[in-house]
């Protein structure tokens, strides 16, 4: 009696030399493996020069440009003290030279305090808004630390 084949072994026996056949054909060295030669790479679009690394380090971390001078009537910041946005009050001197503590929304020589950071206050007259730093130096301490209380 002759054994009748059946598709299934076929289509197995095809799918099995198909999985031995094909890798080998593509380990086989010649043109199989080789592709048509690759684009040439365009030139990326300059930026202008690099800056120097030393310029990098001696710019500001955060902001852009060196604020500007507070103008010379503006009023002088001498400390902070209190907890920023819940009880702190600046210490100023006035033209006069008065010391004088302020809260925000007070004003002084015109000046209104607007907002306190730890390192400075802000005051506006109008619309010029002007940043006046604690005092660096023996006379003022530095910045951030006996002048201030968080």
């Amino acid at each position: 009696m002759a054994m009748k084949r059946r598709p299934e072994w076929i289509a197995l026996g095809i799918a099995g030399a198909f999985a031995i056949g094909m890798p080998l054909a593509l380990l086989l060295p010649g043109k199989a493996g080789k592709g048509a030669a690759a684009p040439p790479v365009p030139a990326p679009i300059g930026a202008g020069s690099m800056p120097a690394l030393a310029r990098v380090y001696e710019r500001p971390l955060f902001g852009g440009a060196e604020p500007a001078e507070a103008p010379a009537d503006a009023p002088q910041l001498v400390g902070i003290v209190g907890r920023l946005n819940v009880d702190a009050v600046a210490l100023v001197k006035a033209s006069a030279g008065a010391t004088r503590t302020l809260r925000i929304g007070e004003s002084v020589d015109g000046w209104s305090l607007a907002s306190l950071a730890i390192d400075a206050a802000f005051f506006t007259r109008g619309a010029e808004r002007v940043r006046v730093p604690l005092p660096i130096g023996p006379d003022g301490g530095e910045a951030g630390t006996d002048n201030t209380a968080q």
